[in-house]
């Protein structure tokens, strides 16, 4: 009797719902597809995996089509060569803050008083650059006396009773990042402890810092598409309340040695009237900010090089070959100056082509008016008022197999010209295309953190290549998949952890 009650009361709200999202599709407007289900419309098989949907989706309607996601009407954009019409309208028509500081309550419950877009960029910018020197200082740190990188484990590499030494690469990454993202914060582990010969100490705190953004890490995708069950959401909820004592006002206050970035973002956040909750609340989205994308981005980085022993000798060799042209040898530990990262073009082509099959980000905009969106091909769409614009790069042009062949492939040499340059040139529909990969968005809203992240990108992985023997313990284990889940939300994360073993070079 309770189960008839319910299912009749949900039926009844899917229809009372239905009538006040009712739309029908204007002639000026782009293809509409409401999906079968009232009000819901195509929002679990959106959630549950973007990429094969809206591929689907694209196929049925072509590169411009609105679709239904619980209540919301959203307009996809997928041609590369109109995307400037997007990415480089006025905010007074699209806006992304508004989005922002929808997705910052919605995953972080962080509300910011007159939200300046421009000075938080400015502020991430200098957290980034920090953070860059910190985890450079840590790998120049490893050595022969203390050669071994966080979470090492023993046995059970390639067979039982092993007593190689390895790792996850999935861990060891978001652990060494988040470390060091953690000291731009930490009242315990200082900046000024940088000039000291040897790493500082683990704290408590640190470890219960990596610990609980580990857990809240796994909610993430649900927080950001707001899918979470009731469980999930309470469960969330405790892990950012235990991260938000750690991380409050009251724990950096207590000890000395603050990083300047520190106070300087403190101050910036006291003028702007927000309270000590706040704070802790808001220092909990820069700590994951920072490292929510660069750990996934360096699995997949250094996971590619291993499985592709061609790549791995090409990068090797550019290495050697760039450090002799400047006079210095090749040595383990040797932090790499920014004149020998900006002449690596085999290193930049293995990057890029990393992130073009990884980085999976929506460009999303507000529509705050009823405008005209006009294509490249010179057709137009009516556009409404509180609809929402997304663009999907990963679909198109990432995995377009129009503008990559085999775009599903990783070929460390895409990017690279015969005569060893960069290159630019990708066509699609025989035009050349502006846009041809997009991991770090574009136009105003583009990542403000990306040299600082490619710059940790190369020095993390060209540190740990001269000072490391490292192979996958398993050379014939498959790549692992996607987690399907993480479309749209920034760098993809694998469905399971990769084990390597390890040897440190002498």
């Amino acid at each position: 009797m309770i189960w008839i009650i319910l299912i009749s009361f949900v039926a009844v709200l899917l229809c009372v719902l239905s009538c006040c999202t009712r739309r029908s599709r204007l002639a000026s407007e782009p293809p509409l597809d409401k999906g079968t289900i009232p009000w819901l419309g195509h929002a679990l098989e959106f959630g549950k995996d973007a990429a094969t949907f809206l591929t689907r989706m694209k196929n049925k309607h072509g590169d411009i089509f609105t679709v239904q996601v619980a209540g919301r009407f959203v307009t996809v954009l997928l041609d590369p060569h109109s995307y400037d019409a997007v990415i480089w309208e006025s905010s007074s028509k699209l806006d992304f803050s508004k989005y922002a500081r929808i997705l910052m309550d919605r995953m972080f419950n962080v509300k910011l008083p007159d939200y300046d877009q421009s000075a938080e960029k400015t502020m991430v910018k200098l957290y980034s650059q920090l953070t860059t020197t910190l985890v450079i200082w840590s790998l120049t740190r490893l050595t022969p006396a203390h050669p071994t990188p966080p979470h090492p484990e023993k046995g059970n590499c390639n067979s039982p009773g092993s007593q190689s030494t390895y790792l996850g690469l999935l861990i060891f990454f978001f652990s060494f990042v988040l470390r060091n993202s953690y000291l731009n914060i930490s009242p315990v582990m200082a900046i000024a402890r940088l000039n000291h010969s040897s790493p500082p100490p683990a704290s408590l705190r640190n470890k219960e810092v990596k610990h609980y953004s580990r857990k809240l890490d796994n909610f993430m995708a649900e927080l950001y598409k707001g899918t979470h069950i009731l469980a999930e959401k309470k469960e969330a909820a405790s892990v950012k309340e235990h991260l938000w004592r750690l991380l409050s006002p009251e724990q950096v206050d207590s000890k000395t040695n603050r990083s300047s970035w520190l106070n300087s973002y403190r101050l910036h956040l006291q003028e702007l009237g927000v309270d000590n909750n706040m704070q802790a609340r808001v220092m909990l989205l820069q700590l994951w900010a920072t490292q929510g994308n660069v750990g996934p981005a360096a699995f997949w980085l250094l996971l590619f090089l291993l499985k592709h022993p061609e790549a791995m000798a090409a990068v090797q060799g550019e290495a050697e070959r760039v450090f002799k042209q400047n006079g210095r040898e090749v040595s383990p530990l040797y932090q790499i100056s920014q004149e020998l990262l900006d002449n690596t073009p085999v290193f930049n082509s293995v990057l890029n082509e990393t992130l073009r099959l990884t980085a999976a980000s929506f460009l999303t905009r507000e529509v705050l008016q009823d405008m005209q969106l006009k294509l490249a091909d010179g057709r137009e769409y009516s556009l409404r008022i509180d609809d929402r614009l997304c663009i999907f790069p990963y679909l198109s042009p990432q995995r377009d197999p129009e503008v990559y062949e085999e775009p599903e492939k990783f070929k460390y040499d895409r990017f690279l010209n015969p005569n060893g340059t960069e290159k630019k040139d990708f066509y699609k529909r025989g035009k050349k295309l502006k846009y041809y990969n997009m991991p770090w968005g574009a136009g105003y809203n583009i990542c403000v953190g990306r040299f600082y992240a490619i710059n940790s990108l190369k020095q993390f992985v060209f540190i740990l290549l001269n000072s490391f023997h490292m192979e996958l313990c398993d050379p014939e284990e498959r790549t692992p998949a996607f987690d399907v889940s993480r479309y749209g939300f920034g760098m993809l994360h694998p469905e399971r952890d990769v084990k390597i073993k390890y040897k440190l070079k002498i």
